[in-house]
Order: C-alpha cells, then sequence, then structure tokens
C-alpha cells in the first residue's frame, strides 16, 4: 500500500469520525430537555457517589485531619490485617451473611406470591383496599418502624406478650435475646416492604397477552396451570435481575434499623459490618479502620455482583449486562 493510499484512507478515518461526532452533537442538542431531565441525577451521583471515592485512600493510611489525605503516613494493608486478625472478624461476617440471607430467603419470594394472588382477584375494590394496606407499611419511617416494634414486643407492656400470656405461656424478651434479633429485624422488614416490592411484579403481569390464558381456558388448563405457565415465566426475567440486585448487595445491610434495634445485650447477634463501621469509624475516630473495613464490604459486594451476573448471563438470556 502506498504513502499516498494511507493517507487518504486516514483523511476518511478522520472525516467520518467528525461526522459521527457532529451527528452526536446534532441529537444531543435535538434532544437537550431530555439530557436537562437526567442532569440532577448525574449530578447526585457524582456528587455523593464519585467524588467521595477520592477518600478511600485513607483506607491504606494513618489518616489524621490535621495532616490530610497528602500528609498522612501510608501504611498499605496494615488496617485490613488488623481487620481480618481480629476476634471479632467472623462474628461481624457471620452476623451480616446470616441477617441478609435470612432476609432473601424470607422476604424475595413474598413479593412474588403476593402479586401473583392479587394478580388473580377481579374485585377492584377488594384488590384496592389489599394492594392499600400491604403497600401503606412502606411510607412509616425506620425510626417509627423500630419503635413501633420495640413498643410491640416489651415483656411487660407489648400488645405480642399479652396475646402469648393469654394462651397461657411465659412472655418472652424478645429485644434482650440474642437468638430472637435476627427472626425480629427479617419479619417486620417483611411486614413493611412485601406490598411495595409487588408493584414490579404486578406491572410485569400487566404485559401479559390475555388471549394466552383464553388460549390455555379453551385448551382445558386449571387456574394454578395458567399461573404456572403463563404467568410465572413472564416474571422470570424480572426475577432474575431482582435476585441478582439483592445477591449483589448481600454484605450492604442498612445499620439504620439494626442500630436502633440494637442494644446491649443483643450485641451477640446485631453487631453486623455497617453498625461496627460507624461505631470504628464515628464515635471512636478510627478512620483509617472503619474506611478498609467498608472497602472490604464494598468490593465483596462488587465480585458478588459480578459473579451472580455472569452466571445468570450464562445460564438465562437475562442479566444486568
Amino acid at each position: 500500500m502506498s504513502l499516498g493510499t494511507t493517507i487518504t484512507n486516514k483523511s476518511k478515518d478522520e472525516i467520518n469520525l467528525t461526522k459521527v461526532k457532529k451527528s452526536r452533537l446534532k441529537k444531543i442538542l435535538q434532544n437537550w430537555q431530555l439530557y436537562i431531565f437526567i442532569l440532577p441525577a448525574l449530578l447526585y451521583f457524582i456528587i455523593f457517589h464519585y467524588v467521595p471515592m477520592y477518600g478511600i485512600q485513607i483506607a491504606f493510611k494513618d489518616y489524621v485531619p490535621s495532616l490530610g489525605f497528602l500528609g498522612s503516613e501510608w501504611v498499605g494493608l496494615k488496617h485490613f490485617e488488623r481487620f481480618f486478625n481480629s476476634y471479632y472478624f467472623w462474628d461481624l461476617l457471620k452476623n451480616t451473611l446470616g441477617i441478609s440471607i435470612y432476609e432473601l430467603v424470607v422476604g424475595f419470594p413474598l413479593p412474588i406470591i403476593l402479586a401473583l394472588l392479587l394478580n388473580e382477584v377481579k374485585d377492584g375494590l377488594y384488590k384496592r383496599t389489599v394492594q392499600t394496606v400491604t403497600y401503606a407499611p412502606h411510607f412509616i419511617s425506620v425510626v417509627v418502624i423500630s419503635g413501633m416494634i420495640i413498643a410491640f414486643l416489651s415483656p411487660t407492656t407489648g400488645i405480642i406478650n399479652h396475646i402469648i400470656q393469654f394462651f397461657g405461656f411465659e412472655p418472652i424478651s424478645f429485644m434482650t435475646d440474642p437468638k430472637w434479633f435476627k427472626t425480629v429485624y427479617v419479619l417486620s422488614g417483611v411486614w413493611q416492604s412485601t406490598g411495595w416490592g409487588t408493584i414490579i411484579y404486578l406491572a410485569a403481569l400487566s404485559g401479559v397477552d390475555p388471549q394466552q390464558h383464553e388460549a390455555a381456558i379453551v385448551d382445558g388448563a386449571s387456574r394454578f396451570q395458567r399461573i404456572m405457565y403463563i404467568n410465572i415465566p413472564t416474571l422470570v426475567p424480572t426475577m432474575v435481575i431482582l435476585l441478582i440486585m439483592n445477591l449483589g448487595n448481600i454484605m450492604a445491610l442498612g445499620f439504620e434499623k439494626i442500630l436502633l434495634l440494637q442494644n446491649p445485650l443483643n450485641l451477640e447477634a446485631s453487631d453486623v459490618i455497617a453498625t461496627f463501621v460507624y461505631q470504628a469509624g464515628l464515635l471512636d475516630a478510627q478512620y483509617s479502620f472503619a474506611a478498609a473495613v467498608g472497602l472490604f464490604n464494598a468490593i465483596i459486594n462488587a465480585i458478588l455482583l459480578i459473579a451472580v451476573n455472569q452466571i445468570a448471563r450464562k445460564t438465562s438470556e437475562t442479566s444486568l449486562w
């Protein structure tokens, strides 16, 4: 190939690239309202999620606020080794995974079941009433929910223990007995979030072609068979996506509710990585150590998300990317 031909080809590539750029710019200018619409969300992620990532470096330093990020001494993996070698490492991991897996096993199927049941209800008033009742707890704040749980489960004045005593049993100290903490946390979360979680599945079910059900009825299919072979397959892609997201956040157990329900007597079962980071970082001012623990938690979540997504992509046609 001659030098002239090579130059000509490069010029053509540059011209094509310029045309593509102009075309993209033209599309952006034509749809500027849409870009303005997504700008607040974009700024939110940049300011509160990407910019703070600069501070991750303190996990590898002995951070001193007066010296700043750059002036603090670099110590490498010292804080990670301290956490891995600590006596509480396995307890924190066990509690975090125990609560998360318990919550996933109990909480993940219930919105699906409720959505399938609501989809079969034909009475509009009854259906709207059930939806309102089940959605309502989602809008109650975590602080109020925690206060309600503590009040209802009180061994002396709680309504739950009054019912237990009415049937002749001894009252149970739910909030001070470590063996009850995971159950109380998970079941209260299920009560609060199950109704709200059905919205996505009901939206997916609304896309089912009614002709499929009509054809199945003509062929003699029962209601249960129509649910099994028409409705559930429709929900499978949505179920896979939500399962991937839940498994990818299995270590990111929110600390607000746990912190509000936590007390010295149930600490054995309620101390998780999120509450430990809060205790070490904000209360004990061990900034570098807490950052290292939080980074370890985030890395495990990222690995799980990527791994589960890869498995889902290989075993089905549904994945996040």
